[in-house]
């Protein structure tokens, strides 16, 4: 557990050679600095948040603790199974959501399927299926087939690829991982 100054810490520290900030030269800078630093041994449920897999898995083990809240809009034409949570001002349209998921506050989710173990920040879905996956804020996702298993960043655009020529067109930031499928 970190206070506000480790904020000023991570402002201070340069990237490693993996071209990465390490929690451990912001820690250094901490005691460097004079800042109380303390060891505390953590028992039981443990994940590195840094890692795919375990982000997905912390985003799974909230999603399981949810209870059903709808402040959104979700129209005559779809269908909300189980424990969802769609945020304020948030609209599903003609769409299956089945739950555990949360829709963001603002989000438009059109024509598409969300599954189990899915999280949705201030975005749009449309023709989309996705599921066990994390989608962060200003992000859309729309006419692409079974997305699954990912984490989708800020501002991010997925569409399909036109049809001719048959090519993958990325745009893709540092540490990223990509799979396709021909």
């Amino acid at each position: 557990m970190f206070g506000p100054s480790v904020h000023e810490a991570v402002r201070a520290i340069s990237p490693s050679g993996r071209g990465e900030l390490e929690i451990t030269d912001a820690i250094g800078w901490l005691i460097a600095s004079g800042r109380e630093v303390r060891s505390h041994v953590v028992s039981g449920y443990w994940k590195d948040t840094g890692r795919l897999e375990d982000l997905l898995e912390c985003n799974r083990s909230v999603l399981e603790t949810l209870d059903t809240e709808i402040r959104g809009t979700v129209d005559a034409g779809s269908e909300v199974v189980g424990r969802v949570v769609v945020g304020e001002g948030a609209e599903v349209r003609r769409s299956v959501i089945r739950g555990p998921v949360v829709i963001g506050p603002g989000t438009r989710v059109v024509d598409s399927y969300v599954g189990p173990f899915t999280s949705v920040a201030s975005d749009c879905l449309e023709d989309t299926e996705i599921e066990y996956s994390i989608v962060l804020s200003d992000s859309s996702i729309r006419g692409v087939r079974r997305v699954e298993h990912s984490l989708i960043g800020r501002e991010v655009e997925v569409t399909p690829a036109p049809r001719t020529p048959r090519a993958h067109r990325l745009m893709l930031g540092d540490h990223s991982r990509v799979q396709i499928s021909s």
